[in-house]
């Protein structure tokens, strides 16, 4: 489906990493397109109100006239054919997540970079340190052991 990159990185993280972020570029739509569909709704529900009575006559006369085995045919055939198409289509977008994902964490790997190579050009090296000799451990004095007070029986 995809092309093997140089890097380590799987084809389904880059594709995970591009839903992502094509999901989050959606979300900052949501507010306006939640309005438009809201308008959108309101004008087609007045619409509908009045051409329900119609289109229930129209439906009922279709239902009778129908033929139902030329439509279980062309269902089949039809389906088989949607099946095919929907394939390619997920490969296609599975292709441009891949894509996707590869800017995006490709972009992120390049500015984490910049970031840590600017942080090593503006951090002072390190001041060489001595090995101290380790000291040797003391030896503990051993308590000494109170003498029974023989009033104590």
């Amino acid at each position: 489906m995809t092309e093997q990159t140089n890097t380590r990185i799987p084809a389904p993280l880059y594709a995970a990493a591009g839903a992502g972020d094509l999901a989050y570029q959606q979300l900052r739509k949501l507010p306006t397109v939640v309005n438009q569909l809201s308008e959108r709704a309101a004008a087609s529900l007045k619409a509908a109100n009045v051409q329900a009575g119609t289109t229930a006559t129209v439906l009922r006369d279709r239902a009778v006239t129908t033929d139902f085995d030329k439509l279980r045919d062309t269902a089949a055939t039809s389906a088989v054919a949607f099946a095919q198409i929907a394939q390619e289509r997920a490969a296609a977008i599975y292709t441009a997540l891949v894509a996707r994902g590869e800017r995006v964490v490709g972009t992120g790997v390049v500015e984490a970079a910049e970031v840590v190579n600017a942080d090593m050009e503006t951090t002072e090296e390190p001041k060489a340190v001595e090995a101290v000799p380790a000291a040797k451990p003391r030896k503990r004095a051993a308590k000494p052991v109170a003498p029974k007070d023989p009033s104590a029986n």
